[in-house]
């Protein structure tokens, strides 16, 4: 037995380090399933029994993947960039795009073995004989991305076009774009992306340029998109004005255009130049240039930005999983280095400013991991005929986007930080993380888009917040094992989140007000989901200790020049960095 203290080992263990000893590792090499215990514990609670069962090899394989042959992946093409060839050797303008062999692989991974793509459309994928449920699709992209960010966009867009041309294709297109769409041979498959920006029109869709002409029984488009994610997809979906239409969004169509046409022979645009990104650095962006290109019309003429705007929800949907994901990346490697590196004879993660660092990077991912497995258990039964569960989704879709990617920076560069100054150099996957979180708050949409989105457009016209309070509601009052007086102040919290939601949507003077009420409502819906996860059987009790923190920092009011001296605070840190289960009784006086 080891008479000597800790003190004591710890002093000889650092006698015998020299040199790169004192280097802190990363998390490389670790499951990220296996050790992250929020999803493992969640996933019974949102996915049906058999489906779980079924999955859960794949998920662990799927871990096992991010952090080793993935991750090895991710960041060798993060280094090694597409590159734009704008003609062949005759001069000829065949424009295309050659891909590091690192991003292929990973291609073949998530679309070939995974099949991300098709998983929700159609039967086949992880072995299973028919479409997966929401909850195991973006429980899956959560570990992926926590490897590679960029390839999620190409795997996403191709996931939503089928969804677009599924709904509103007529019979003709889908028989001929569907089954390539589909498949999961790279020799038959093709993938999609979608084409919105513009120079005239970003966020101000209806300033589009683009003209849609019908010649000789076709549309050809004449125009300029000014960010093209996936630039050399092979069908790409955008917005476009009929001539005569009308200005405005009224007047726009959603047309899916193919890079190659039915004999072979490339369609009439070009990819101009691809775009030197901060981040997303393995998959190319670039500015296309429509010079009469072919496209099928999908749909109603007068109907294309309503229907474009399914695909957009559906990826910022699939944006907040992104976030969500690169937070627990974060957490992953602050963890990994505040359990290793030592400074001042004490293991840093022993110190307590340190300790506050790390419950403030952690909270903000469990709350998006909640929020994310909700929002797409609702898509699930929404699928399903539920009213209620559609409203629902159409309300955190937006509320999702818009906090959990602003999250994401900060949480990023507070991971950094942990690791020093070896976090801002590129070896380490922090800086592609910090690089990587930005673009969350620009594609579909800014954080005032959003928000303006979630207050006045579900709040205000579908009055979408309503069913989310009455379903919140249900879930405190079924949390029985919760204190009841803790519950009662989550009562009271949700009561003025809705009410400010519903003054703010209500007055067009409070429309700069948008921001904090969309994060009140968010804080509010992730602190009563960890509180109603904790009082399920089996669940770790940490949760409810993140459900106080959200209603102690981010609901309550505080003197920002007063000392913060809650010692159930200090109490709270050594269970939540413990590393251990903790039992439902133990924080039961912590939640008082």
């Amino acid at each position: 037995m080891d008479a000597r203290s800790p003190q004591q080992s710890r002093d000889e263990t650092a006698a015998t380090r020299r040199g790169a000893d004192h280097i802190a590792p990363d998390a490389a090499g670790q499951n990220f399933y296996a050790i992250d215990r929020g999803l493992r514990d969640l996933l019974p609670l949102y996915l049906p029994p058999d489906d779980f069962s079924r999955l859960e090899p794949h998920f662990d394989r799927l871990g096992g993947l991010a952090g080793g042959r993935l991750d090895e992946l991710a960041r060798i093409a993060d280094q090694n960039q597409p590159v734009l060839h704008p003609r062949d050797r005759f001069g000829r303008d065949e424009d295309w795009i050659d891909y590091h062999a690192s991003y292929r692989e990973m291609e073949r991974i998530a679309f070939g073995d995974f099949q991300f793509h098709a998983m929700t459309h159609c039967g086949g994928a992880l072995g299973i004989d028919r479409p997966l449920p929401a909850v195991a699709k973006y429980a899956l992209q959560y570990l992926f991305v926590q490897a590679e960010f960029g390839l999620m966009c190409p795997i996403s867009v191709t996931d939503t076009s089928i969804h677009l041309i599924r709904k509103f294709g007529d019979t003709a297109l889908k028989d001929y774009l569907l089954p390539k769409m589909l498949s999961s041979d790279p020799a038959v498959q093709w993938k999609g992306t979608q084409f919105m920006t513009e120079r005239a029109g970003g966020s101000d869709v209806g300033t589009i340029e683009t003209v849609a002409r019908f010649e000789n029984g076709g549309w050809r488009l004449h125009g300029d998109k000014w960010f093209c994610s996936h630039a050399d997809a092979d069908v790409a979906l955008l917005l476009a004005r009929p001539e005569g239409a009308p200005a405005g969004t009224k007047g726009l169509a959603l047309f899916a255009m193919p890079r190659r046409l039915e004999d072979g022979s490339r369609n009439a645009y070009r990819i101009v130049r691809l775009k030197d990104k901060l981040g997303t650095r393995s998959m190319a962006s670039g500015e296309i240039l429509l010079q009469g290109a072919f496209a099928w019309l999908v749909g109603q003429a007068d109907q294309g930005l309503k229907q474009m705007m399914e695909q957009v929800n559906l990826s910022r949907l699939s944006h907040g999983v992104r976030a969500a994901s690169m937070m627990r990346r974060c957490i992953n490697e602050a963890m990994a280095c505040a359990r290793s590196r030592e400074a001042f004879g004490r293991t840093i993660v022993d110190y307590p400013l340190l300790r506050r660092q790390l419950m403030k990077i952690a909270l903000p991912a469990e709350q998006a991991l909640s929020m994310f497995l909700f929002a797409a258990n609702a898509m699930d039964r929404a699928n399903a005929g539920d009213k209620d569960a559609e409203s629902i989704l159409r309300i955190l879709t937006p509320l999702l986007k818009f906090r959990a990617c602003r999250d994401n920076i900060p949480v990023a560069t507070g991971a950094m930080e942990v690791r020093g100054g070896n976090g801002y150099i590129e070896e380490w996957v922090n800086a592609r993380l910090v690089r990587d979180a930005h673009i969350g708050v620009l594609w579909e949409g800014t954080s005032n888009i959003n928000a303006l989105d979630i207050v006045t457009r579900a709040v205000g016209k579908s009055r979408a917040h309503l069913p989310l309070a009455a379903a919140l509601m249900r879930l405190l009052d079924e949390a029985t094992a919760i204190p009841a007086a803790f519950r009662d102040r989550l009562r009271q919290a949700l009561d003025r989140a809705m009410r400010l939601a519903g003054r703010v949507a209500a007055e067009d003077a409070l429309e700069d007000q948008a921001r904090k009420a969309a994060s009140a409502l968010y804080h509010v819906a992730s602190a009563i989901l960890m509180t109603w996860e904790t009082s399920q059987p089996g669940i770790d009790a940490r949760r409810a200790l993140y459900a106080r923190l959200v209603l102690e920092h981010r609901l309550g009011a505080k003197d920002p020049l007063a000392p913060d001296e809650a010692a159930w605070e200090r109490e709270a840190a050594e269970l939540l960095l413990s590393g251990r289960s903790v039992l439902l009784p133990e924080v039961a006086e912590l939640l008082a």
